[in-house]
């Protein structure tokens, strides 16, 4: 669990700062932490789900940070896996609350995803590299936003937003080894920057569909 791992243009060496812009650029996942929590003790709403999203966010945030600077195994799990749930948990939640589906019918779904994921991921790979996890979740992401069109057209372009920002986002996490001998600083810090606004107007969106379903119950 404490091998080394090298995977971004920014790292020369196992030092602790050796990714000092990646290292860093995780404030971002802070920042939007910070902004969901402030915005949702406003909300009349007050979700749950809502506040467990804002929340994760900053875990994110400190798994990735620890990644970009130890860099070991453990790190990357603990990277990983926080933003593992974090999708799993979005697509419970919009199957739910966006689309209306029992919850065990959006658990099974959950399911389905993870199904699809795994066979998909290898198949974007020649195409996306090491980004092709992140592929199923922005096609789910634009998925949901086709189903919600008719349904609710503030959450279908929330996530059809969200959906671009993200294709860029992935963008220049794809292109960071590819373009190092160009921008030797990398480009992975972008997809940390932009990742926390993809993953802040995902939360948002969820509390502003909540906070409308009150307006409109009450």
């Amino acid at each position: 669990m404490n091998e080394a791992v090298d995977n971004y243009c920014e790292r020369l060496d196992a030092g602790f700062w050796s990714e000092p812009l990646n290292a860093v650029t995780n404030l971002a996942f802070i920042i939007a932490c910070v902004a969901l929590l402030l915005f949702w003790r406003r909300s009349r709403a007050r979700s749950m789900p809502a506040l467990f999203l804002a929340v994760w966010i900053g875990v994110i945030g400190v798994g990735s940070f620890l990644f970009h600077t130890f860099a070991t195994r453990w790190a990357l799990a603990a990277d990983s896996l926080p933003i593992l749930i974090f999708i799993l948990a979005y697509v419970f939640m919009a199957m739910r609350d966006y689309l209306g589906l029992t919850a065990w019918l959006s658990l099974a779904l959950v399911v389905v995803y993870i199904a699809a994921s795994a066979v998909a991921t290898p198949l974007l790979a020649s195409v996306a590299g090491s980004s092709a996890g992140y592929m199923t979740a922005l096609i789910a992401m634009v998925v949901v936003a086709g189903l919600m069109r008719g349904k609710d057209r503030q959450v279908s372009n929330g996530l059809f937003v969200t959906a671009l920002v993200f294709c860029v986002s992935i963008g220049f996490r794809m292109i960071d080894l590819p373009f190092c001998s160009t921008v030797t600083a990398g480009t992975h810090f972008l997809w940390h920057i932009l990742n926390a606004v993809v993953l802040y107007r995902l939360a948002r969106t969820y509390i502003d569909s909540r906070e409308r379903a009150v307006a409109i119950a009450s």
